[in-house]
């Protein structure tokens, strides 16, 4: 079965405008947000999402929803339970079965360190809500030591051939804020530039904010 190609979200979802700024990329976006020129909570980026037609029809024609990708999640991350040995693969299958292509320059986020596994793996989890990241971002600091660091990495699809399952969350919970996309396949993952924030916000902790901006063919 031919695969077909996700519509572009980041074209029809800029320019925007926030606080009487015009963004005309999500990158531009985020660079702003994490230098504390904007404010912008995931749950108001969420609610421009749901508006968008294009976002629509990226989780309307996804088979799956949170439940099915976070049983799958944990079942890949086993390693000891023989019985269940097969699972991580069979729901591979069904995923990348109705899994698309990802649209040319769509700009994804996630955050921390790249887990080491995932060149292996082809499998990220990324999101399209640059305020998610961030949050993400922020709960995974070490906030218990004086010297802190806050990663935050964006990702460009530059080749044809990468896989995306955007998934399609519950509204009534809080998981309406993750937009996720489940990056299913790819052929190589590239860190192309880093650049360090200092994040001036906190003002009792001495901390920075590390972009990694990657790109995935």
């Amino acid at each position: 079965m031919s695969k077909s190609i996700l519509s572009s979200l980041d074209s029809s979802l800029y320019p925007q405008v926030w606080e009487q700024q015009t963004f005309i990329s999500p990158q531009a976006l985020l660079l702003l947000i994490l230098n504390n020129e904007v404010t912008i909570d995931a749950s108001t980026f969420t609610k421009r999402l749901l508006a968008n037609d294009i976002y629509q029809e990226w989780i309307n024609t996804t088979v799956f929803g949170r439940y099915l990708h976070r049983n799958f999640t944990a079942f890949y991350q086993q390693t000891e339970d023989s019985f269940n040995v097969e699972m991580p693969a069979l729901f591979r299958q069904e995923l990348t079965r109705h899994a698309q292509y990802m649209p040319l320059d769509q700009v994804l986020f996630f955050a921390g360190e790249m887990p080491k596994v995932v060149r292996q793996t082809k499998l990220l989890t990324t999101t399209v809500n640059p305020a998610t990241a961030i949050i993400n971002a922020q709960k995974m600091t070490t906030h218990q030591v004086s010297h802190s660091k806050m990663i935050v990495n964006q990702i460009t699809i530059v080749g044809r051939q990468v896989l995306g399952f955007p998934i399609r969350h519950n509204k009534r919970t809080s998981e309406r804020l993750r937009n996720e996309v489940l990056i299913m396949d790819f052929q190589d993952l590239r860190l192309v530039n880093e650049v360090t924030i200092e994040d001036t916000k906190k003002s009792n902790i001495e901390s920075s904010i590390l972009l990694r901006s990657y790109e995935l063919r």
